[in-house]
């Protein structure tokens, strides 16, 4: 049978495609969340959970939000932002005062070679001592 014949019966059975997302558009892509525990996707940035920072996530967007996934869990949903280079940052996703003062980096010890606990000991000192040894105030001191 000839490709035009088989196309008319076959045409009878064909479904339209108008309509519905694209494969890529229901297809997850793999991210990983930068250290602002944001992810990018088609040039936007949304947060995720800050706990998340380093790991592999996926996107997928079939409809007019993103919902992202990590190892199969829903952690984040977002309304698919329309334009490019914008934010959408949920505040739940961020760290506390504590969790980011935890996050940065220790000072570099005072002492060359010294282990990461060595800082010098600050000693508190009383401000009476430095009036003890000050021979004379300020409205004592002639001009």
């Amino acid at each position: 049978m000839p490709p035009l014949e088989r196309f008319a019966e076959e045409r009878l059975h064909l479904v339209p495609v108008t309509g519905h997302p694209s494969f890529r558009l229901c297809a997850r892509q793999s991210r990983i969340v930068a250290s602002d525990y944001l992810v990018s996707f088609d040039t936007n940035r949304y947060s995720v959970p800050f706990s998340l920072i380093g790991q592999t996530v996926e996107v997928e967007a079939p409809d007019a939000h993103i919902r992202i996934f990590h190892r199969g869990t829903l952690v984040a949903t977002h309304p698919r932002l329309a334009g490019h280079h914008q934010f959408h940052i949920l505040p739940e996703h961020g760290p506390g005062a504590l969790q980011r003062n935890q996050r940065r980096p220790r000072p570099a010890p005072f002492a060359a070679g010294a282990g990461h606990d060595a800082f010098p000991d600050v000693e508190i000192r009383d401000l009476a001592l430095y009036d003890a040894l000050a021979p004379h105030t300020a409205q004592e001191i002639p001009a």
